[in-house]
């Protein structure tokens, strides 16, 4: 079966910086539902689209396309005592960017009575090299079709 629009997408995965440096790689396979549903980056999607099982490729993405340009506006620095106790580096938090809109951010540092925070995601602004190896195809169920994900093992349980 070949990859569409509506199909599930099981693979595996390896994540580098441009000269090899391994940064993550699956243990458990990827599944996604492939179609434009925003469960993988659009040059994956663009890549795999019309291959079936078995199919390799090796992808260079600059930052644009794969976790985007660093945003400084989303760099903080907040009194410790605006937090609750209990604030670690390594934590994440739900807050607001300038314009009010929620946001995630990642505790990076505890400095003094100071807490710097990063809304950015870990690895933008890097070039990144994916080695994607497809492993399964399939038709997606009409449930995840309606849910925008897939379900089951490896994918998300209602």
């Amino acid at each position: 079966m070949k990859i569409e629009k509506d199909t599930v997408v099981t693979l595996h995965f390896k994540v580098a910086e441009p000269n090899g440096k391994l940064i993550e790689q699956s243990k458990d396979p990827m599944v996604y539902l492939h179609g434009g549903y925003e469960n993988t980056l659009p040059k994956i999607e663009e890549a795999l689209d019309g291959q079936e099982a078995g199919f390799q490729v090796t992808l260079q993405l600059k930052p644009e396309d794969a976790f985007g340009e660093r945003d400084e506006a989303l760099v903080r620095t907040i009194p410790k005592s605006e937090f609750p106790p209990g604030v670690k580096v390594g934590g994440q938090l739900e807050g607001r960017t300038d314009d009010g809109t929620p946001h995630v951010f990642h505790v990076m540092k505890i400095k003094g009575d100071t807490v710097h925070l990063d809304g950015n995601h870990p690895l933008a602004g890097k070039e990144l090299k994916f080695q994607l190896k497809v492993t399964g195809v399939r038709a997606a169920t009409a449930e995840e079709i309606e849910h925008k994900h897939v379900h089951g093992e490896h994918g998300h349980h209602h």
